[in-house]
């Protein structure tokens, strides 16, 4: 605490990300990165764009990557925003987009970044409860917009830390019935398994469609995020993004995005190898007693009936296995999120359980 502080400042509970440890050695399933490395093309055009033109400033209006990612999505260059992440793109979506009078409507089990969004940027929210089987329920929300009571909606699609995909035939009933609410759906784990909603956005000028090349992509450590929507909202962002930092993304990470984008080849391989393995891991882990929720993203969700939650991913911990156990809200806490690694290392995992589950000595190979 300082008295040189703000106001803003005393009343933030910042966002704590998942542990990047300073050990090696570590089978690190904590933080839902791909556990492949990324396309050899990217490497390469990296390479090719570390010269003497990094003394220049990059385009500020990323020209070259938006028309990449909007030849990707069958959209126009002007419903593309790009930023330093997804983080940072939906901050700038929070503070352009969903500062209202009435409150923001999020799932009360999400990314935990959205809550810190609200108080950051001095927006109301309203937390509505998962179902009994940890999914979002549309009709809770079109009763809330039916009072006219929504400044925006917000959720990810899978939901993070569920896994849980909501069906796209329900991301546009929930458009139709809240026209006058912009909708965030947050993609970064869209490509493992659930349907995109960019489909929707030229039939819902409402949707704000949020993507990550952190994840399928393999690029969490080039910081890359994108927006895609209207040419209305997009300005909105751009507006909020040119008042802050006009040169977000470095003529690297554009670079490597682009040849990302373009290398459908290796994004479908990688894809099919960790959706295999996720498959593997949730049969792997429910022979061991665990309920597994479905998910559509490369991690699951599971809990043991007789171990508590931070126990698990303690023992794990000592084990040189990192797993993720949140403690609040206190209905998810028996649970972890894994994501998933290798089938070397989900293997390493299951047997590492089975010894803290069954008492079995763990083999590690």
């Amino acid at each position: 605490m300082s008295k040189y502080w703000s106001d803003v400042v005393h009343g933030l509970t910042p966002y704590v990300p998942g542990e990047q440890p300073k050990l090696t050695g570590l089978i690190k399933l904590n933080t839902n990165e791909c556990p492949y490395g990324p396309s050899l093309r990217v490497l390469q055009a990296i390479r090719e764009a570390a010269g003497e033109d990094l003394r220049l400033y990059p385009d500020p209006d990323a020209r070259a990557l938006k028309e990449t990612i909007a030849a990707h999505h069958h959209l126009q260059p002007e419903q593309v925003f790009v930023g330093n992440g997804s983080d940072e793109v939906l901050a700038h979506a929070f503070h352009a987009l969903l500062k209202h009078e009435a409150p923001l409507l999020f799932p009360d089990i999400t990314y935990s970044f959205y809550p810190v969004y609200a108080r950051l940027y001095g927006i109301s929210s309203r937390q509505l409860p998962l179902d009994a089987q940890f999914r979002v329920v549309v009709d809770d929300y079109l009763a809330v917009c039916a009072e006219g009571r929504v400044g925006g909606i917000i959720f990810p699609n899978p939901n993070a830390p569920t896994g849980i995909a909501l069906e796209l035939e329900e991301v546009a009933r929930l458009l139709t019935g809240c026209p006058d609410a912009v909708v965030v759906v947050d993609e970064a784990y869209v490509d493992f398994g659930a349907e995109t909603a960019a489909t929707l956005i030229n039939r819902h000028p409402n949707l704000i469609v949020i993507r990550t090349l952190s994840k399928a992509r393999a690029l969490a450590g080039l910081r890359v995020g994108y927006a895609l929507g209207s040419a209305e909202l997009i300005e909105g962002i751009t507006r909020v993004k040119d008042s802050f930092n006009s040169y977000p993304l470095d003529r690297l990470a554009m670079a490597g995005s682009i040849a990302a984008i373009q290398d459908e080849t290796w994004f479908a391989h990688t894809r099919e190898r960790i959706v295999t393995s996720r498959h593997q891991l949730t049969a792997g882990l429910r022979a061991l007693g665990f309920q597994v929720l479905p998910s559509a993203a490369n991690f699951v969700f599971a809990r043991h009936p007789t171990r508590d939650g931070a126990e698990l991913a303690a023992r794990l911990r000592e084990q040189r296995i990192l797993v993720r156990n949140f403690r609040q809200p206190e209905r998810i806490a028996p649970f972890l999120r894994i994501t998933v690694g290798t089938d070397a290392q989900c293997e390493a995992l299951l047997q590492a359980l089975a010894g803290i589950v069954q008492g079995t000595p763990a083999v590690l190979s």
